[in-house]
């Protein structure tokens, strides 16, 4: 699979460009090669991407090059595809990390007896909200990235969590 390789030039006194890029990166999944140039594999599923991302940076008053690229050897497909990897994989782990807090959440309800249709409804958005990361960082994920497996099954266990306390809620405030 080949690459889209975006270079882009920010007006040097506007820092709120800069963040602006940034967070477009980090939202988009893109991976930063080098300063001022950024990556997507030459997937169907990141033009609305890639897109996006030339959007924001002549938003800021910033130029883009896109190109399409196939790196020269196998070392250099190689590092493009792990440094891909890692950062898909880094965002399964931050997600399984808010798994696991959504977790001690749903635990603690539990041991201060808060069973509320306001807490459910909070909970069941905090769901939803996992639930769609998840859907995007798979959907970037079209390398094979390690984690992966344990990130769907944290997301798993959230859905179990909130089933049981969506249970003993309705139980307590049913007259």
């Amino acid at each position: 699979m080949g690459w889209v390789l975006l270079t882009y030039k920010l007006p040097s006194t506007n820092s709120s460009a800069r963040v602006a890029v940034w967070r477009e990166v980090r939202r988009s999944g893109a991976l930063n090669v080098q300063r001022s140039v950024v990556a997507f594999p030459d997937h169907d599923g990141f033009r609305r991407a890639v897109e996006r991302f030339r959007l924001v940076v002549a938003e800021a008053g910033g130029e883009t090059l896109a190109m399409r690229a196939d790196p020269l050897g196998e070392l250099d497909a190689t590092k493009l595809t792990v440094a891909w990897n890692e950062a898909r994989s880094a965002e399964y782990a931050e997600l399984r990390a808010e798994c696991g807090k959504f977790l001690t959440e749903i635990d603690h309800e539990f041991a201060i007896e808060k069973f509320t249709l306001a807490e459910l409804e909070e909970e069941e958005a905090e769901l939803d909200k996992l639930q769609r990361w998840h859907e995007r960082i798979a959907a970037r994920d079209v390398h094979g990235a390690r984690g992966a497996q344990q990130a769907k099954e944290a997301l798993a266990q959230t859905q179990e969590a909130l089933e049981r306390y969506s249970t003993a809620v309705f139980e307590r405030t049913q007259l």
